[in-house]
């Protein structure tokens, strides 16, 4: 295995991971809180989204995808608070949406070298992710930060354990 195998295995699991616990989860259920102060699994899945869009374009200009319009700013710092269902897509908008960025990742991924991946990442990730590897590792681990709050939300909905 070389080292974007690596990291394609590891986003595949994250994605993996998430898919599993979101795929007996109805576009209400995605509404839920796992508790208060907590964003909502919509807003979270919106937020992975554009995230990764956003790293990607960090490190691969030009890479990313057209996200829809105004989909970046409804799943911002801002709109943590917003439990309207209306502002936020279905599950299946989520799932697509995801589908289309994991595979403009995947293809950086393939084209990056070694020495591409220890190129320093943009100036304003340097402290914690200080090249570009660094970067694209957040974006494999990403969902995995997040699948730990809808492990709640799961329980609260009765759902079963899936993993």
């Amino acid at each position: 295995m070389n080292t974007q195998d690596a990291i394609r295995a590891t986003m595949n699991t994250s994605s993996l991971v998430l898919s599993r616990y979101l795929e007996d989860l109805s576009d209400a259920d995605l509404m839920s809180r796992p508790g208060p102060g907590c964003n909502h699994i919509a807003w979270q899945l919106g937020h992975l989204i554009s995230s990764e869009n956003q790293l990607l374009e960090s490190v691969a200009p030009g890479s990313s995808i057209e996200l829809p319009a105004g989909f970046a700013e409804k799943h911002n710092k801002e709109t943590t608070g917003d439990d309207n269902p209306a502002n936020f897509c279905t599950k299946q908008e989520y799932l697509d949406l995801f589908e289309k960025v994991h595979a403009a990742t995947n293809q950086v991924i393939g084209k990056l070298s070694d020495a591409d991946l220890d190129q320093p990442a943009p100036e304003h990730f340097r402290t914690m992710f200080p090249t570009a590897g660094h970067v694209i590792i957040l974006i494999a681990t990403h969902g995995l930060m997040h699948a730990g709050q809808i492990v709640p939300v799961r329980r609260k909905l009765g759902k079963p354990i899936v993993i």
